[in-house]
């Protein structure tokens, strides 16, 4: 079946056919920049410089997508779909590939992984769905298990995915009073190794490392992202501290004056 039948079948869940992305034009608009007589900037970057702005873009994208300004979620995704194109370009010169190349690849692969949807197999639910997913994934010779992770991650979202490949292989706590346990047992190694005569540094951050890997373990059974949990968290602390920084008088400012505020701030009292 062609992707034209494949997507034939199904109607679009506006009930009207999408614009067609011109993303030739993007690629065109690349093609000019790079060349001798375009953009300086863009001339001297490569694909390690583009590291840097990958990741910009993409917590700039993160910030916006759940707000209630979809003008700034527009722009700040065609930041992130320049970053993409970017990289396409500088791989077309090396003969390697093109943003032409990129599209066919994602779209191939999800008319791949949706048998249910493009093909005769049906799922029952999401955890079918996901299920199917991998069993593809495999079929394609993926790599599986915890090593299979990107090390580029950030630590906690990393540790996150670790542990949804250990419990894949049955590898994992039954419930959460396991991991609720590992934390304890993190923290009562952390307060041994500080009650020693001579504190070791690089015992004190292993085993602070294994206390952050207990609770992300934690948060995965309760269902909670743990970089959205420390994230929200974060955002609270900055809320609550600024609200401290307002009610004592910078002449005034004691740690039990602060300490008071920070309370009231969070009971809420005007």
């Amino acid at each position: 079946m062609s992707d034209d039948q494949a997507l034939g079948a199904r109607p679009w869940r506006s009930g009207k056919a999408q614009r067609e992305p011109d993303l030739g034009r993007l690629a065109r608009v690349m093609d000019a920049l790079r060349a001798p007589d375009g953009c300086p900037w863009d001339r001297e970057q490569s694909l390690e410089t583009l590291r840097h702005y990958l990741l910009e873009e993409t917590h700039e994208v993160l910030e916006v997508m759940t707000g209630d300004q979809p003008e700034l979620h527009l722009e700040e995704l065609g930041d992130l779909l320049l970053q993409i194109a970017f990289q396409s370009q500088l791989r077309s010169e090396s003969g390697a590939f093109e943003l032409a190349d990129v599209v066919d690849a994602i779209t191939d692969k999800l008319l791949r992984r949706h048998p249910h949807v493009f093909g005769d197999e049906s799922a029952a639910d999401a955890a079918a769905v996901t299920r199917r997913w991998d069993e593809l994934k495999q079929a394609e010779g993926k790599r599986e298990g915890p090593a299979a992770v990107s090390e580029a991650l950030p630590a906690l979202m990393r540790a996150e995915k670790v542990g949804q490949k250990a419990k894949k292989v049955g590898f994992d706590w039954p419930d959460v009073n396991g991991p609720i346990a590992k934390v304890r047992e993190e923290l009562a190694e952390i307060e041994a190794e500080l009650a020693a005569a001579a504190i070791d540094p690089a015992r004190v951050h292993a085993e602070l490392g294994d206390l952050l890997f207990s609770v992300v373990n934690l948060a995965r059974h309760l269902e909670v992202r743990p970089e959205l949990a420390l994230h929200d968290a974060t955002q609270r602390f900055i809320a609550r501290f600024e609200g401290v920084m307002r009610r004592v008088d910078p002449a005034e400012r004691t740690l039990a004056s602060m300490d008071a505020a920070w309370e009231a701030e969070k009971r809420g009292e005007p």
